[in-house]
């Protein structure tokens, strides 16, 4: 209903924003006549609870809104368990005094017991156990993919998995290269689940395994990472990263180096990547690439470039193409490896 900024040399230890700061986000809450504030940061709970008690209205944070987003998109059992962990894990530390009034209940039968069990306590305990029984669930589902991981090893089965910042158009790219049906949507997280399928590459004679994965997000939350830490681990066990990017987003380098801090994170920069820059048809005549291919520089290294367009299949085959020429290569990098000391067992065999 109305957007308020400010800009201080460091957050109020009380309030974040200070105390006059926050009697004007009140005062603009009222003349607009919301019922919630919510704030483009993660706040700490006494900053929350300080302010709620400030204003007289509901205060959420960043974290929170994210949080919310990722219930309403989660479809799968894996999604869901993983968006209940970050929750009950973000509820955990909110606990603090929001019961003050039940603090005074009394064990055993009249005035003279001691201090029975607050509901502060009570919830806490209640949370951490459900917080315990998420975690050994998930545990289970990690297990799983692991061995199916194994597996695809074991067929020896070339894995890519498709990673970039939220809403960059993955999941229209990976309906459009595997003819699959995985929902697609012009909004923030539609996809939280990972999904797989096989991708025929006729030029390199063998198919290979694409996922999808759940984007990236400026300050995304660590306790999500760590949540989601079954799925991200798809892009740290591949063995090439699509990063869609983009193209017509003016912020994208922004975009592209959160993505390689969260890559980083999860022990995955090291994988090689191709970037795919997406939405070509949605850049003007005078920003649109006079070559579908060339090379990026990333962190002072030259990265394989691909200009596209998921919507309307303009430059897929040139991906398609590269894709294949980096499959090639890894077999034959394969091969040569499996080969003792190089070219020694050919020259054993040949005459004298």
């Amino acid at each position: 209903m109305a957007r308020i900024t400010c800009k201080r040399k460091a957050p109020d230890a009380a309030l974040f924003v200070g105390s006059g700061k926050a009697d004007e986000i009140k005062w603009l809450a009222e003349q607009h006549g919301a019922t919630e504030i919510l704030f483009d940061q993660s706040l700490s709970p006494a900053q929350q609870r300080n302010l709620e008690r400030h204003t007289g209205l509901a205060v959420n944070d960043r974290t929170l809104l994210i949080l919310e987003i990722f219930a309403q998109r989660a479809r799968s059992h894996e999604g869901k368990l993983q968006v209940e962990l970050a929750r009950l894990q973000y509820l955990s530390t909110r606990l603090v005094r929001r019961w003050t009034h039940l603090e005074r209940q009394r064990g055993g039968i009249g005035a003279r017991g001691g201090p029975g069990e607050t509901q502060i306590e009570l919830d806490r305990r209640m949370i951490n156990d459900a917080i315990k029984r998420t975690r050994d669930r998930l545990e289970k589902v990690k297990r799983q993919r692991q061995t199916q991981r194994r597996q695809r090893g074991r067929r020896d089965t070339f894995t890519i998995s498709l990673v970039g910042y939220t809403n960059a158009g993955k999941s229209t790219l990976f309906n459009t290269l595997v003819k699959a049906r995985a929902y697609a949507a012009d909004q923030l997280f539609a996809t939280l689940d990972t999904t797989t399928r096989q991708l025929y590459l006729g030029e390199a004679g063998r198919s290979v395994s694409l996922s999808d994965t759940v984007g990236f997000i400026r300050d995304l939350p660590h306790g999500l990472i760590d949540a989601f830490q079954a799925t991200l681990q798809e892009a740290a066990d591949a063995d090439l990263l699509l990063h869609v990017v983009d193209a017509a987003n003016p912020g994208f380098p922004e975009q592209m180096a959160e993505v390689r801090r969260v890559l980083e994170e999860i022990g995955a920069s090291d994988v090689p990547q191709v970037l795919v820059f997406n939405k070509m048809d949605a850049l003007s005549s005078e920003l649109r690439p006079v070559r579908l291919t060339d090379w990026f520089e990333v962190d002072g290294r030259p990265v394989p470039r691909v200009f596209l367009s998921a919507q309307s299949g303009e430059g897929v085959p040139a991906l398609r193409q590269l894709l294949a020429e980096r499959v090639l290569e890894s077999r034959s990098t394969d091969l040569n490896s499996d080969t003792p000391n190089g070219n020694d067992s050919v020259a054993a065999d040949a005459p004298v």
